[in-house]
């Protein structure tokens, strides 16, 4: 399989495990019309910060839970005012570089650069994505080949599902020389052997009734398939005409002759409009429903950039804030092929917010419960990202409320320091939550029991025994002080530990040490 090499590879191949990890600080919950201080309860959330650190913070709770990931990054085309920009004299960009690259950093061209951004980005959605989730990735010629190869070597090239051609275009450009009207989404999967395309809705107009069947509408279908098989090489003589048809050279009839026959006593064979040609098969609507069609790799019907442009303006009372978004039309098509009704979808490079925007629009429609994750690292994310999608869930222009609520995060300190120590300016509960998160990956409840119990899972009980700027010690005496809940088994933090282990065997004791033993993401 080839392979890509560029300027920086050897320093940001693993740089996904040096990224620190963040705490998530809740700025409010939003439900239509309201905006309280507490969370929403919704599993929706939008993320203000850099996406790198903000994935990384998601690893706790969402790591392999991800059924969906959508991402629109940027294209690189030199022309884009993004932080990881191609631009020299970008300080952010110059600044990571510098500290993750080194020297190298220097002499990187744009696409090094892009490379570089990227990579451990797609590590960290790697690992974010369920056994059977899928990723799509929107890109242009700019880096389509870069990123396939790419994906094939973090998702891996047995895991390639399809490349996805949008026709985003329907008028032709005037300042180039050739009209550019495509866009690539790859599609990969986290493991192909769990994972399937879902097929699309059928096309109703297709069907029609011109003989009243009373098994309703259909369509027909030829009665020949691909290749030779003996058993399916026989004479069809047509009932009106007498005609004796045989399967075309190269073809075989696509079912035996008792079941033809079958077929043609229950009005299942046509010999067309006129009843003088060769056979064709009925295939009727509610057989299609059930099945659904197979999606096409080119997609022409599903909306234009420009679609898009105006959409966002109807949003925004025709203000346009966003140059380069995507039609929710898209998004859904997406989450239609990819996704069931209570599905998780991510979006890292969230933008004007139309992935949220189309899960809350598919939600309306068949009363599902998807959750959707947005993360956008501009500024914007407040005034524009989550405003867009508190006018859908409102209602704007003459579109209906698609009701939701959701939860807005910023990015808050990291909670262990340059030393290894837990960063105590992050707060003891967030402490606590990511503690329990990493032991049971499950959501943590604030116990109102003494303070270092975290709860009770799968028969283990759990204790933090830990206080600021104090060393805490694991003996009989806070054996016997704090911990108070009978359990089959115990794992208990503290800094120190003095019980014998021939004890600690005996009543299945586990010691963790603080902060060695905490679980680093």
């Amino acid at each position: 399989m080839p392979t890509l090499n560029w300027i920086g590879k050897d320093k940001i191949i693993n740089h996904h495990q040096e990224v620190p990890y963040k705490v998530l600080d809740h700025k409010y919950g939003f439900s239509e019309n309201e905006k309280p201080q507490t969370p929403s309860g919704s599993g929706n959330l939008i993320i203000n910060g850099d996406n790198l650190e903000a994935l990384k913070s998601l690893l706790p709770k969402y790591e392999g839970k991800v059924n969906c990931i959508y991402i629109d990054p940027p294209y690189n085309t030199g022309n884009e005012s993004w932080v990881y920009n191609d631009n020299v004299n970008s300080p952010q960009i110059k600044k990571w570089l510098g500290k993750t690259v080194g020297k190298e950093s220097e002499d990187l061209t744009r696409h090094d650069k892009w490379l570089c951004m990227m990579y451990p980005r797609l590590k960290l959605l790697h690992k974010l994505l369920a056994k059977d989730g899928v990723i799509f990735i929107s890109i242009d010629d700019n880096e389509q080949a870069n990123l396939k190869l790419m994906c094939d070597e973090i998702f891996g090239g047995g895991n390639f599902v399809a490349n996805f051609i949008w026709n985003h275009r329907k008028s032709s450009q005037n300042d180039t020389d050739v009209s550019l009207s495509h866009n690539y989404t790859f599609c990969y999967s986290k493991n192909r052997n769990f994972f399937r395309i879902k097929p699309l809705a059928i096309l109703e107009k297709k069907f029609t009734n011109s003989d009243n069947d009373p098994r309703g509408a259909w369509v027909a279908d030829p009665m020949d398939a691909p290749n030779i098989r003996v058993n399916l090489e026989y004479e069809i003589i047509n009932p009106n005409t007498n005609e004796v048809f045989l399967p075309p050279k190269g073809r075989h009839w696509r079912f035996t002759k008792e079941k033809y026959e079958e077929a043609l006593k229950n009005n299942r064979i046509i010999f067309g409009k006129t009843g003088k040609t060769k056979p064709q098969y009925k295939r009727f609507q509610f057989e299609a429903e059930a099945k659904g069609i197979n999606p096409f790799t080119i997609w022409n019907e599903i909306g234009t950039a420009t679609d898009a442009t105006k959409e966002l303006m109807m949003i925004f009372d025709g203000e346009k804030l966003f140059q380069t978004p995507k039609p929710s039309s898209l998004i859904e098509r997406i989450i239609e092929i990819s996704t069931n009704k209570n599905s998780i979808i991510l979006d890292s490079f969230a933008g004007s917010g139309t992935t949220a925007h189309a899960v809350l629009n598919l939600n309306k429609q068949d009363g599902g419960n998807r959750q959707f994750i947005l993360i956008e690292m501009e500024n914007y994310a407040e005034t524009i990202t989550a405003e867009r999608v508190k006018r859908v869930i409102n209602g704007y222009a003459d579109k209906e409320p698609t009701g939701g609520s959701f939860d807005y995060y910023t990015l808050g300190e990291p909670l262990f320091d340059e030393n290894n120590n837990l960063n105590e300016n992050v707060g003891i509960e967030k402490i606590r939550e990511y503690v329990w998160f990493t032991e049971t990956r499950i959501p943590f409840e604030i116990q109102e029991k003494t303070a270092p119990f975290l709860g009770s899972h799968n028969n283990t009980s759990y204790y933090f025994i830990y206080e600021k700027e104090v060393l805490t010690t694991l003996d009989y005496d806070s054996l016997a002080q704090y911990v108070q809940q009978k359990s089959e088994r115990y794992i208990i933090y503290a800094d120190n530990c003095l019980l014998p282990e021939s004890f600690m065997r005996e009543k299945n004791i586990e010691f963790k040490k603080i902060p060695r033993d905490i679980t680093r993401f």
